[in-house]
């Protein structure tokens, strides 16, 4: 019998250069998306999937993170006396009870395998679970319960897969599939940022994985993979043959890339238009756009 996964791991540790000068002085993790920040989008998908203890992989610059996890009893007093409820309620449900969200400093950049690493002790002997918040996902049900129920079935270790145009294979870890079983897939290998004549496929993980501590251990032997840095892929292939094999899953749902400026774009116009009170506005105006550049042309 799998033991269920309670933990989670939040690598959040990365200066977030592509969004400067934003990031200067606001965490990307924070940033909005709509109305929400990005963090909290991953924060829901994995409560929705049972996570009950959530690790934070942070550096220094990042206190602002850490502030908005916490009550605003000020703000709080506010909204209750104006009466302003639904606001409130919307307030309350990002605050995280005392015990439940714990954050470890990773003090040099050194690759998300070592992010990982870093949170070694708090996760001792249990499986659990690594989200990018960078890797935002629309989906009917939450990626990581999607994959928590196949790991129930399955055990090991679990990433989540997508396929890519084979041109964009060297951006991503790619699989080596050992036998295609529909959303579940058997791997015999991984490889980091292949070329693209190299890969062996065009499955790609993307940001959500459910890890056994072997992969720890694997990690403790720091072996430097590509771009000089501790991969975490690495670490998960050295488990393909153990007693934790490991599998792919093609989620459902559609991934956003919010480390890119243009994921992050495409991420805020598709959440808004699934949303009931600013749906019509917005395709009002996206439609304005459009005719005004056909006409110009």
């Amino acid at each position: 019998m799998t033991r269920k996964v309670t933990k989670a791991i939040f690598p959040v540790a990365g200066l977030g250069t592509r969004f400067l000068p934003a990031t200067k002085s606001v965490p990307k993790e924070i940033m909005t998306l709509v109305d929400r920040p990005l963090v909290q989008y991953a924060i829901d998908e994995a409560r929705a999937a049972g996570i009950k203890e959530f690790i934070f992989v942070t550096s220094r610059g990042k206190g602002a993170l850490e502030d908005y996890f916490d009550h605003n009893l000020t703000l709080e007093q506010e909204l209750r006396k104006k009466g302003k409820d639904e606001l409130l309620e919307t307030l309350e449900s990002t605050n995280m009870e005392s015990g439940a969200i714990a954050y470890i400093r990773q003090h040099r950049a050194l690759g998300l395998g070592h992010a990982v690493w870093c949170a070694r002790r708090l996760i001792a002997n249990e499986p659990f679970a690594v989200m990018l918040p960078d890797d935002v996902i629309a989906a009917e049900q939450p990626c990581l319960q999607q994959m928590v129920e196949a790991y129930e079935e399955t055990g090991g270790n679990m990433v989540a897969a997508m396929e890519v145009p084979p041109e964009k294979a060297s951006s991503y870890g790619v699989l080596d599939v050992a036998q295609d079983m529909g959303s579940v897939v058997s791997v015999k290998g991984m490889v980091e940022k292949p070329k693209q004549e190299e890969a062996p496929s065009n499955l790609a993980v993307i940001g959500r994985y459910i890890l056994a501590p072997s992969v720890l251990r694997n990690l403790s032997r720091m072996k430097s993979g590509a771009g000089g840095e501790i991969q975490l892929t690495d670490a998960i292939a050295e488990d393909i043959g153990s007693d934790n094999p490991v599998y792919g899953y093609r989620f459902r749902g559609q991934r956003f890339d919010c480390g890119s400026k243009a994921g992050f774009l495409q991420a805020t116009v598709a959440f808004a238009l699934a949303r009931d009170d600013l749906r019509d506005d917005l395709s009002s105006y996206l439609q304005q756009v459009l005719q005004s550049a056909q006409a110009a042309q």
